[in-house]
């Protein structure tokens, strides 16, 4: 039996965090400074010295991690933001070291967990792409023979003798997966970077991390809070909360699991305070009534917030079922481009006619672009749908045989006289 490709053994990661509950949160260099010539006199004279460290409390960013993932597998890794998720990439992509614990990786690792992690700012797209196949121990032969597929894929020849500091985000974030991908690694890390780039491109980029793991055996941890490219690339999943294993296996259970406590802890007063792209925030997202019978209409509100004058271009909610499957898209591109001026809260708002799913419970995302940013955040509200009232005396089948659909009929039925009538003439 082979070895896995990535092993953890009680892995764990701490930090230190210092409380000062009696401290001012600013303290100017006078202050800093009097305060030690206070401690000096207080030494001397045996009275007692200041603690700006009164507490401090040890934070376990990961705790008891152990893992055995085997070559070619691709792992969904999914959990609320501050689980752990990203730590995680970092101390497998030797970027953080571990507190405790051990990790055993049998290949080359290429990680894209932040605009910016693994390129030289001052350096060209085509000096970058050379020095990350040398980090990753390939010769210069053997990045010459790719090069021509990196920058394909990433579409940035125009600027590849740019110094990389002068790309946009989007830019950045295609040459950093060409090169992550193409450069021939065993294991693939990816973070929620992939959301910077255009909708096509992440496409791609899904598509890629595809052929990489099914065409060429490689292995592909993947981060994101998109349930849908989650169970579409994915055929394994790890669950995290609070820094530890809440679930791991076949990823459509793993994230039922996810989404049965999402919704059980899902305080649904609507308020909001969430970024979404640099600069705009959601305030509030809210349906009226939340807990509807399928057919009806809900009412929404959307709050938008911005720190600057800023023009939106694309605003779209999106429903996704509990297994993560998106149902129903509502676009709302006739509303925009939509200007926000900074401070100001923006609402949008409206009417969802009959909205007719089968009884079940719903999570709702928003989907935000401009020229230079576009993102979706998910899991932000949920709908429950109760089951329609049964038509024609009918108790309908559970909702499991049912599809996504509640379908509005009617129905007519009675012998068939006149087909049964022509059917005896022509014997």
């Amino acid at each position: 039996m082979s070895k896995p490709i990535i092993k953890t053994v009680n892995l764990g990661k701490n930090y230190l965090i210092r409380h000062q509950s009696n401290a001012p949160r600013y303290r100017a260099l006078r202050d800093e400074i009097a305060g030690r010539f206070k401690d000096l006199g207080r030494r001397v004279t045996g009275g007692k010295v200041r603690d700006d460290d009164a507490s401090r409390e040890t934070f376990w960013a990961l705790k008891d991690i152990n893992l055995e993932i085997e070559k070619g597998d691709v792992v969904g890794i999914i959990g609320r933001n501050g689980a752990g998720k990203s730590t995680l990439l970092k101390v497998l992509s030797r970027i953080t070291e571990p507190s405790t614990g051990r990790i055993e990786l049998r290949g080359r690792v290429a990680s894209l967990l932040e605009v910016g992690t693994g390129f030289h700012p001052e350096l060209t797209g085509r000096e970058n792409i050379y020095l990350n196949g040398a980090i990753l121990g390939m010769t210069r032969q053997e990045i010459k023979r790719k090069f021509d597929e990196i920058v394909e894929f990433a579409e940035v020849e125009k600027f590849l003798d740019t110094p990389v500091k002068r790309y946009s985000s989007g830019m950045y974030v295609r040459l950093a997966f060409a090169v992550a991908a193409h450069l021939e690694p065993e294991i693939l890390i990816v973070d929620e970077v992939l959301a910077v780039g255009d909708v096509q491109f992440q496409k791609k980029c899904l598509g890629k991390m595809g052929d990489v793991s099914a065409g060429e055996g490689r292995t592909v941890l993947f981060v994101s809070h998109n349930m849908s490219a989650v169970q579409a690339l994915c055929k394994k999943g790890l669950y995290l909360k609070k820094g530890e294993i809440v679930s791991r296996g076949e990823i459509a259970p793993v994230i039922g699991e996810y989404m049965r406590e999402f919704r059980a802890s899902k305080d649904n007063d609507g308020e909001l305070a969430v970024k979404i792209i640099p600069g705009v925030y959601i305030d509030k997202l809210s349906f009226t009534p939340n807990h509807a019978t399928s057919g009806d209409d809900i009412d929404y509100q959307l709050i938008l917030r911005s720190t600057e004058d800023t023009r939106l271009d694309y605003v779209m909610f999106q429903i996704y079922s509990a297994s993560g499957q998106r149902v129903a898209v509502m676009d709302l591109r006739r509303t925009v481009p939509t200007e926000l001026k900074s401070g100001e809260p923006y609402q949008i708002s409206g009417t969802i006619k009959s909205l007719s799913l089968v009884p079940g419970e719903y999570s709702v995302a928003v989907w935000v672009a401009n020229h230079d940013h576009q993102h979706e955040v998910t899991d932000l509200e949920v709908l429950t749908i109760d089951d329609c009232e049964a038509r024609n005396g009918l108790v309908p089948i559970s909702p499991q045989h049912r599809g996504m659909l509640e379908l509005q009929y009617n129905v007519e039925h009675s012998p068939a006289i006149e087909f049964h009538a022509q059917g005896e003439r022509s014997q």
